[in-house]
């Protein structure tokens, strides 16, 4: 081989071992809901999971130096594929219960809020209290706090169960169910965009669980939890947050 090209074949080995480490960046697989909106949800348009959640996971990702993959899958399968090495992270609109604490670890908070109530529309009554559906059948969105919430109290005839918020909606809308309870967030953004016109969101209903949503993780990532809340941190100071949650028809100060 000439000098000239041993020279070029150094150069082309050097300019592929200069791209590895862009290439070799941490790729981190982040499991959100299709159906939680405006946390996460399916853009049809896109066909791609978007929403508060994501959009803080990506943001929290360029701070701390790792990339995301949206992995998109039903509420009730985001534990379970932490915990089994499918997923790293779990964003969606998830809230830090103590007895999910004892499976997995959570991130500072992001977002506090309670269960909000639906009822049909035709339905008037401004209604304050579970205890004012004592004997009703009424529904829940199953993986969520609010099931067992719901059930501990002993108030209901039953608390059907559904894989997601619009289910429920369906069903209150067409007159099947007497009562919704789920994220109230969920529900007030679903309702503002004109679906489910026989639905009405109580006002007047006061939350009786009240949790707080925060980034999940596996509890043998402490080094990762160090850098997401640390990244939380700068994101709460600079306004990133703030803005990210505005851009969603949601108030900063809502906790």
């Amino acid at each position: 081989m000439s000098f000239q090209r041993l020279v070029q074949a150094v150069l082309a080995a050097l300019a592929i071992a200069a791209s590895w480490p862009a290439s070799a960046q941490q790729v981190l697989k982040v499991g959100s809901t299709p159906t939680g909106i405006p946390f996460t949800f399916l853009d049809t348009k896109t066909n791609s999971i978007q929403g508060i959640m994501v959009d803080l996971a990506t943001e929290i990702g360029k701070d701390a130096g790792f990339a995301v993959q949206i992995e998109p899958m039903q509420f009730s399968a985001l534990i379970p594929s932490l915990t089994s090495n499918k997923i790293d992270i779990i964003a969606a609109a998830m809230f830090a219960t103590a007895a999910r604490k004892e499976v997995i670890d959570f991130s500072d908070a992001v977002y506090t809020y309670g269960e909000g109530l639906v009822v049909p529309k035709a339905d008037t009554k401004n209604y304050s209290s579970q205890e004012e559906f004592k004997g009703e059948v009424v529904g829940a969105q199953v993986g969520t706090a609010f099931v067992d919430a719901l059930k501990k109290t002993g108030l209901f005839s039953e608390v059907k169960v559904y894989d997601t918020i619009p289910d429920i909606l369906r069903d209150v809308n067409a007159g099947r169910l007497k009562a919704g309870f789920a994220d109230y967030p969920i529900l007030a953004y679903n309702l503002k965009q004109g679906n489910f016109a026989d639905v009405r969101l109580v006002d007047s209903y006061k939350p009786v669980t009240v949790g707080t949503v925060a980034i999940g993780i596996r509890k043998s990532d402490s080094e990762l939890l160090a850098r997401i809340n640390a990244s939380l941190a700068k994101l709460k100071a600079n306004g990133a947050i703030a803005r990210i949650l505005e851009k969603w028809g949601q108030k900063a100060n809502a906790s």
